[in-house]
């Protein structure tokens, strides 16, 4: 059977003394008697007390940092994210440690070890394409470190999240591509253990099955998200003996990756096959030829309310209990 962990309050009530001497004697703080100190050492380990890292850290002063994770900085989704928070936070007089996990778990945890000893007031975190386990995020959290999932939000953890409504937004980018009368439609997804390929899936099988459209095995890819690995997933979908007439991509450059891969193999991108996207950056806004359709996440607002309610969290008061937010914001479609 488990011993129940002793409180500092039981400690000072066995000696009859005070809890914040209790509390300085377990410090060590030279101020109480060598005498006062063993003695509350003594109680300590007979009532089994072991010291609360969350207490313990938020006794201490704030450092007016928070970590930002993100899976890459190139992405301009990610740097929309970050202006957005720095706009947030800025008249705080916060500042912002940015770590990349470039969708590898390793880096993710090394960031996340970076952000527990740099002592960071919370967390913004977008989970790598590897992830698939969140207790190096629950570590933060047992240290009294708030975190808020956005985007790329952990699958099966109760915890703060700020996500896109992605499934609606695939349903209404096939519902795009059937009124133009397109009924042989392909999906190239993230990496599947994103809950974000999982909303995408959805709402691409449900649109399939709404319109009684022809699907097929072979139309369903998955990417790391690598060009390399895109390229590979667009050429087999090329291959099949049925191409598609149309690509629903899981973002913007998933969709530029496959459509260079198609002019390698002289199809002509939104003439011989059509694409469609997530993520409506700026950036496509540039191209001659950009995905015919991308379904906006609006980035800017997902990092604007994330920040804004990490800084709920940090800001709570002692008692206060914030129960676990999970907010969506909607899409919308945007024909280019």
């Amino acid at each position: 059977m488990q011993k129940k962990q002793a409180t500092i309050k039981e400690i000072a009530k066995e000696l009859n003394i005070a809890v914040s001497t209790v509390s300085r004697a377990l410090q060590n703080n030279p101020r109480i008697g060598l005498r006062t100190r063993e003695r509350v050492f003594e109680v300590a380990k007979k009532l089994n007390y072991v010291p609360n890292p969350a207490a313990i850290l938020l006794k201490k002063n704030r450092t007016y940092t928070i970590g930002l994770l993100i899976p890459s900085l190139t992405e301009e989704f990610f740097s929309m994210v970050i202006t957005a928070i720095e706009d947030v936070i800025v008249d705080k007089k916060i500042s912002v440690m940015i770590s990349q996990s470039r969708d590898k778990f390793d880096r993710e945890v090394q960031a996340l070890k970076t952000f527990l000893s740099s002592r960071v007031d919370g967390v913004i975190a977008s989970v790598s394409g590897e992830t698939n386990h969140y207790g190096h995020f629950k570590e933060l959290e047992n240290y009294g470190i708030p975190i808020v999932f956005f985007d790329r939000v952990p699958r099966n953890l109760t915890a703060h999240k700020v996500r896109s409504g992605v499934t609606e937004g695939a349903f209404e980018a096939i519902e795009f591509l059937v009124n133009k009368k397109v009924s042989k439609i392909a999906l190239i997804n993230g990496p599947s253990n994103l809950e974000a390929s999982d909303e995408r899936l959805n709402g691409y099988l449900t649109a399939i099955e709404k319109f009684n459209l022809k699907i097929a095995q072979s139309y369903v890819k998955t990417t790391d998200l690598s060009k390399e690995d895109t390229f590979r997933k667009m050429n087999q979908l090329l291959d099949i003996q049925d191409v598609p007439e149309a690509v629903l991509c899981f973002n913007d450059y998933v969709a530029l990756y496959a459509m260079q891969a198609c002019r390698e193999r002289g199809v002509v991108p939104n003439k011989d096959v059509l694409f469609v996207s997530f993520a409506n950056l700026p950036i496509t806004g540039f191209m001659d030829n950009p995905p015919i359709a991308s379904v906006e996440q609006f980035a800017y607002q997902m990092g604007e309310t994330a920040a804004n309610l990490l800084l709920r969290l940090m800001n709570q008061k002692d008692g206060e209990n914030i129960d676990y937010q999970d907010i969506t914001i909607s899409t919308k479609l945007i024909v280019h």
